[in-house]
Order: C-alpha cells, then structure tokens, then sequence
C-alpha cells in the first residue's frame, strides 16, 4: 500500500486483547550472542510456543539455516516457515498488523535499526516485516521512522500509549520532532491521540519501551508496574511515568483507570539489560501467557493479572534464560488479529 493509498483506505490498529488469528515468534540462533544460553533461550521459546498454542495458533519463523532445527524442538504443533532472521525479537523487527474497515489484513513495515544499532546485523530484520506481510498476502504501509513494536499499546479505540526515551531518541529518529513522530505514528496506526510518558532512561536495551511498564486492559483501563521499596530508582521512575498518566486522558476524553502490578522486584538482575517485568506478557484467545521466575513477587502479579483478566486462563513460564537478553515474552510474540 502506498503513500497515497494510506490516506484513502480506513484502517485501525486493534487492541492487544481482542481475538487474534494467531501468533508470530523468531527462533533464537545467534551463537555469537546467546553463547552457552542459547539452549536454554531455545527451550523458552519452545515452551512458550506451546503454552500459546494451547489457545490460538502459533507460527515460528526460523533461519533457513536453522529451520530443521527449530522443528525437531518444536514438534509438528507448532508451524515454521523460513525467512531469513538476524535475531528473535519478532515484537520489534516484525509487522504492526492492522485490520481494514473492510475486513482485510494490513501492517506497518517500520524502519528498525537494532534498538539504536545496538547489535549487527540487522539488515534481515529490517526485512522481516515486508517480508512477513508479503507471505500473509497483506497490505503494506511503510513508515519513513524507526520504531519497535514494543514501544506501542493501544486500546483498539484511537488511543496509542509510547514513551519519549524510545520513539525520540537520538539513535532512533534524530533530528525529527516530537510533533512529527506523533502524526507518523497516527497517521500509520490510524488513531487519534498520542499519551506520551517519559519512559525510562535507565533501560540500555530498548531506551524504556513502553511494554516493560504498561499495557492496556481494556479501553479506559491500563495495567502498570510497580515497585514497592521506596528507595529503588527503577521503581520512582515507574511512579514518574504513572504520574505522568494520571494527567492525561485517552481518545474518548477518560481518564485512565490503573490496575497496579508488581515487578520482580525480589528477583537478581543477572545482567545490565535484564528484564524484571511481569507486565511484559502475552495475551492469547482466552489465556495470558507471563513471565515466571518462581517468586512472591510472582504470585503477587499473576493475582493482578487474575483481576485484570478473569476470563482467561493465566499460564506462568520460566523465562530466566531470555531475560538476560533484555526482554521477555512480550518482547518475543507478535499477534496477528482476526
């Protein structure tokens, strides 16, 4: 889809927890950055795969290379189709899916430069979405900004949430305004208002995408993490972008209701880029699929999850070896809507 046609048909980005066709992953196969974890970060995603596809379908893409591999790991549950992948970090490098008014399927191809050219290659992934949205014969709209998936949450009713250390960074989109960055936003995502937080400079990762601290629940409804000590720094500067929330409104002209969640805030960080999130999961037709690090903390937030969303079932995964990395199960799906 052109530029032109992007402003003749209609189109919408739904919301996270509306029903999904399925679900997108990227088998994980850089030795020279995963080492002696990559295993372990292999059965991860195998077992969150199996966990989504309890409620929906789940299609991996692999490596040509390390296609028969991801496979044999898999089993015949699990679809894998081969297109070339430079990492496994689908949230970000894959399509954002948007449904026509029509009933058709669109995404947006973004530029993506590895989190502010933090690792190379990156030149496949970059691909991948143009590639992904070819093979789902859907149409495709191609945005001149770099931008990831996990920077974006929306309620499906004009509203986008995104975080200024990420979308504005320097490495990411230099020398182009904010005033600009938030029409491209709507004008790809066919939305109406932009709530912007502060986001987190202390993430070296993504910059402070907005998955690690928010996420919608239901239009008007927002799910956000917490720390509970006082003197932790990560925790006041999620109490900075809550308070920032708090002063805006959404689309509709609501002012947001705030489910608190709990982040793993009695779980080591193992790495400077570690991801001590719960809030960073994934909705599927009838079940959330979260981080598990076998913590109070975790009971805490799986019963936050439980009254955010009691009509699905919650399947808690180990993911102790992907969050080193930087990310969690979040981070590693894409749903692709009904």
């Amino acid at each position: 889809m052109n530029d032109r046609l992007a402003h003749q048909v209609k189109f919408r980005r739904p919301a996270e927890f509306e029903p999904h066709a399925r679900t997108w992953m990227a088998w994980p196969h850089r030795q020279d950055m995963y080492g002696t974890t990559l295993p372990a970060m292999q059965r991860a995603y195998a077992d969150v795969a199996h966990a989504i596809a309890q409620f929906e379908p789940v299609t991996m893409v692999a490596h040509p290379d390390h296609a028969d591999g991801a496979r044999a790991q898999l089993g015949s549950r699990i679809e894998v189709v081969e297109i070339p992948i430079d990492d496994c970090w689908i949230r970000d490098s894959g399509p954002t899916f948007l449904k026509l008014a029509d009933g058709g399927l669109a995404g947006v191809s973004w530029r993506f430069n590895a989190w502010g050219r933090k690792h190379e290659p990156y030149d496949q992934d970059n691909a991948l979405a143009e590639r992904l949205l070819a093979r789902e014969d859907a149409s495709i709209l191609r945005s001149f900004l770099y931008c990831e998936g996990g920077s974006l949450t929306s309620d499906g009713q004009g509203t986008l949430i995104a975080t200024e250390t990420s979308l504005l960074h320097p490495n990411r989109n230099p020398g182009i305004s904010k005033a600009w960055v938030e029409k491209e936003l709507l004008r790809m995502l066919g939305l109406e208002k932009v709530v912007w937080l502060p986001g987190d400079p202390l993430d070296l990762e993504t910059d402070g995408h907005v998955d690690g601290m928010c996420c919608f629940v239901k239009p008007g409804v927002v799910m956000f993490e917490f720390n509970p000590d006082p003197s932790d720094l990560h925790g006041r500067i999620l109490a900075d972008n809550l308070a920032a929330l708090a002063t805006q409104t959404d689309a509709r002209g609501r002012s947001f209701e705030v489910i608190p969640i709990p982040e793993a805030y009695d779980v080591e960080a193992t790495s400077a880029v570690f991801a001590r999130s719960y809030i960073n999961f994934a909705l599927a037709n009838g079940g959330v699929i979260m981080p598990g690090f076998g913590r109070r903390s975790g009971e805490e937030a799986k019963a936050a999850v439980a009254r955010a969303f009691p009509d699905r079932r919650i399947v808690s995964i180990d993911v102790g070896a992907v969050v080193p990395a930087g990310g969690a199960i979040h981070c590693i799906t894409q749903e692709q809507p009904v």
